[in-house]
């Protein structure tokens, strides 16, 4: 049976990280290079989830994928910028989960108040940059040669997407967020991952 639910940092940090770990020991998706332990990713995921949302995806029980946004800049001005990540086990790639995990996300960051979404997606990962597109996000910047990991030096593709336009709103954090709200929100998620699952 197929959940999402939010992240809880203390039950879920090992579950999350062995998702997150192929990425990182075998490919340029993340410029991550070491791995880290799962005490210290816990404290990562505590850091994001009282202000943004942190979403996992279950199989009976086990995590099989997750998303999460944090801040995408430090100064005031860029309080309603968030940066946006998605990860699956590696072997449910390419079937249908990802977008519509995404799509919550950002569904979450909008009821909070935010505006600007960004994506920062290495240049070969051809794949999620077609789902980012597919999404509604456009090309913003293109940094050349920017990370070096695996011997090689790898670009970086910024993408964005304006929520809102206007003066901004106040932020919410997440346990702010209309209850009935959010679980349609989950409700409609999970039923698009469903039947893309058929």
């Amino acid at each position: 049976m197929l959940t999402i639910r939010f992240a809880d940092p203390d039950r879920d940090a090992a579950g999350v990280l062995a998702v997150y770990a192929p990425y990182i020991e075998k490919t340029a998706i993340t410029f991550e290079k070491d791995v880290p332990d799962i005490q210290a990713f816990a404290e990562r995921m505590k850091k994001i989830a009282p202000q943004f949302p942190y979403l996992v995806l279950e199989e009976d029980g086990g995590i099989i994928g997750y998303a999460y946004a944090h801040r995408q800049a430090e100064r005031a001005a860029f309080d309603w910028n968030a940066e946006l990540s998605v990860y699956l086990r590696m072997d449910r790639t390419g079937k249908g989960m990802g977008k519509p995990l995404y799509r919550l996300l950002m569904r979450l960051l909008e009821l909070q108040g935010y505006v600007n979404f960004y994506a920062v997606i290495t240049g070969s990962n051809a794949g999620s940059i077609a789902m980012h597109e597919q999404l509604g996000f456009v090309r913003c910047g293109h940094h050349v040669q920017t990370g070096w990991k695996f011997g090689a030096w790898h670009d970086t593709v910024w993408l964005c997407r304006r929520a809102a336009e206007g003066a901004p709103a106040q932020i919410l954090p997440v346990s702010a967020l209309p209850a009935g709200q959010v679980r349609r929100a989950f409700e409609q998620a999970l039923e698009e991952i469903r039947r893309s699952a058929e």
